[in-house]
């Protein structure tokens, strides 16, 4: 993945949007109408929910004929991540060509606004003469800067344009939607006892069904793609038209979606060049072939742009795989999880061809945090059941207990993800070699996501979150990133380094030097009580402030414990504290499980929103404190 790397980005992206500005004048308008003749239309159609489950990626079980011909005469991108997990992140890296983690943009369902100059790759394309529609999702986590499609509704078509004018076209089928995988009554199509169950799940009816429903989904959403297809062919626009096809993360079946891992992130992408069009092809490109190219969400703006003639801006991650502007692939793909919905969480991942490289910074947690949406499903439920029972087989409880902080798979031989080698003494240079690159990646990029999510959007106040991570002055992340490391880490001899950097005068030093007391649990936490009692009183940080008391309500004393419960309710109400804050604290709340007995009733008449933030952030505190009094949450 290419960044720029310079803490100056932000001033070059101001630049290139200040001309970009003046080019959307008279000088625009006459490019496009000489070049629109040469200007090939570009039809994306993209489901959502879907690892490469498919008949032409070698899955037998799958129908799917009309991708299936569309990948004979196509080529099929083998090694694509979505990034995040998950839809809004996964389509923030899509429509910006930037990784979200740089914008603040990684967690689920938040918004965050653009530093000035930075656009979105539609603004580009209609300026190049585009038409340029969406139907029917968006989800981004970026407030958009200005116009960006000529329509976005349920009718956007590329039909409305202007004659001759080409067109830029997305068709999104929500068919495949981990929603859709629970809906009941459903007559399965396909036969469940053929399905393949992954190692990880139980093998019961209830997640046969899921996983039969799956594909059964997949079939209805191919059927709906082939309809498409055929109707560019009855326009006459299919040998001028090049078709892009893929999913917007892994499945939906639990532990695939939410989970930066191989099963969570990779997606089907299929491309099809007409030959009127070859020129733009990929380099490698063959009807019927394949690539084995690494290629990831960010490197999709760019390549559009680059089909279009348009030099991708300085400021974008991605590399462009085709067109004018084509680059060299990647050697790694970069993935990463923040907070999930109600759930707080940081997981980055790494991949190349062979290996998958998990660092998890929260390990004293488990995978399987309980997101209310995730438990819909059924499988999510039986697989908790059988845990809670003790039924399960070793690959099954992985997923509900504490995480290790390292994660290192070998996808030939292990390509469920099943067998950690991070321990394994014939992996550790592949180890130390993931570790340098997750390492060169974070400090390239300006990672953003070293601050816990209220502390971003605190200390970047007055500015973007983006500009505010490129200062190293305001946002020093090479020190912090080496706390986190270190917190992650559980070595029993770096506690001194933890106890020191509770009193460094940075907050994000302080945060994760907290949490490192909390990852090792009792011992390490009564050596920082002093200082974690000072923390918990008097520190300016919100963040820092919210794992102090956690650490002190989990392995403190009867006053610690009161104390840390005391501001954490403090801290609680969106609409005093902001709903990032209050969200985080709830969490916490809700961790502590029955030791908040005592407080409960202080949380019954609190608010539930935040009047100042945007509407995707303010509905995780009323899912938390649904959790916490058991009743049901309402889904905006």
């Amino acid at each position: 993945m290419k960044a720029s790397g310079k803490h100056t980005a932000f001033i070059v992206a101001l630049a290139i949007g200040l001309i970009g500005l003046l080019a959307s004048g008279g000088n625009s308008a006459a490019l496009a109408e000489q070049t629109n003749q040469s200007l090939p239309n570009i039809l994306w159609l993209t489901c959502e929910d879907m690892g490469p489950h498919l008949g032409c990626y070698g899955d037998r079980f799958a129908t799917s004929p009309n991708l299936d011909r569309l990948a004979a005469k196509g080529m099929r991108y083998l090694n694509v991540w979505s990034n995040a997990p998950v839809c809004a992140p996964a389509r923030t890296a899509i429509i910006m060509g930037v990784c979200p983690t740089s914008l603040g943009a990684e967690h689920m369902r938040s918004e965050v606004a653009l530093p000035p100059g930075m656009r979105m790759y539609p603004q580009f394309l209609r300026e190049r003469g585009y038409y340029c529609t969406n139907n029917v999702k968006e989800d981004y986590n970026v407030t958009k800067p200005g116009k960006v499609w000529d329509e976005s509704s349920g009718k956007a078509h590329w039909k409305n344009r202007e004659p001759g004018q080409p067109f830029f076209a997305i068709f999104n089928f929500t068919t495949t939607h981990e929603s859709q995988i629970r809906v009941r009554p459903h007559q399965l199509r396909h036969d469940p006892s053929r399905v393949s169950i992954p190692p990880y799940h139980p093998d019961t009816p209830e997640v046969r069904h899921d996983w039969t429903q799956y594909y059964d989904k997949i079939a209805e959403m191919d059927s709906q793609v082939g309809a498409r297809l055929r109707e560019l062919e009855e326009a006459g626009l299919a040998e001028e038209t090049i078709v892009f096809f893929y999913s917007d993360h892994g499945s939906g079946m639990p532990r695939n979606k939410r989970w930066p891992i191989n099963a969570g992130l990779r997606v089907p992408l299929i491309v099809y060049v007409p030959e009127k069009f070859r020129h733009l092809a990929p380099a490698d490109y063959q009807p019927g072939g394949t690539s084995s190219r690494l290629v990831s969400f960010v490197d999709l703006a760019t390549t559009l742009l680059s089909i279009a003639g348009i030099e991708p801006p300085p400021w974008m991650h991605g590399r462009a795989f085709m067109g004018k502007y084509a680059q060299e692939g990647p050697r790694y793909l970069f993935g990463f999880r923040g907070r999930m919905d109600e759930r707080f969480d940081m997981v980055r991942s790494v991949r190349n061809h062979r290996y998958v490289y998990v660092r998890q910074y929260m390990p004293h947690l488990p995978f399987g945090q309980h997101v209310a949406y995730m438990f819909e499903t059924p499988t999510t439920r039986e697989w908790k059941r059988l845990y809670d029972e003790g039924k399960l087989t070793p690959e099954q409880r992985f997923f509900w207990e504490p995480k290790p902080p390292e994660e290192l798979y070998d996808l030939e031989t292990d390509p469920h993800e099943v067998r950690n080698l991070a321990d394994s003494p014939e992996h550790r240079e592949v180890l130390e070699e993931f570790r340098r690159a997750l390492r060169e990646h974070v400090l390239e990029v300006r990672d953003a996501g070293f601050l816990s999510e209220p502390e971003m959007h605190r200390r970047s106040a007055g500015s973007s979150i983006y500009e505010f991570a490129q200062d190293p002055n305001r946002y020093p992340l090479e020190k912090i990133f080496a706390m986190a490391e270190c917190a992650a880490r559980r070595n029993p001899e770096d506690l001194q380094v933890l106890l020191r950097g509770m009193t460094d005068p940075d907050s994000g030093v302080r945060y994760w030097a907290v949490m490192g007391l909390a990852v090792r649990g009792k011992p390490a936490v009564e050596k920082g009580t002093p200082l974690l009692r000072q923390l918990l009183r008097d520190d300016p940080s919100p963040s820092a402030r919210i794992v102090a008391a956690w650490a002190l309500a989990e392995y403190g004393g009867a006053d610690d414990l009161r104390n840390a419960l005391e501001t954490l309710v403090s801290l609680a109400p969106p609409d005093k504290n902001g709903a990032y804050t209050g969200a985080f604290a709830v969490w916490v709340l809700d961790l502590l499980g029955p030791k908040i007995e005592p407080v409960k009733p202080l949380l019954e008449g609190i608010s539930r929103t935040d009047p100042n933030a945007p509407a995707r952030a303010n509905s995780y505190v009323g899912r938390l404190l649904s959790h916490i009094f058991g009743t049901a949450v309402k889904y905006d």
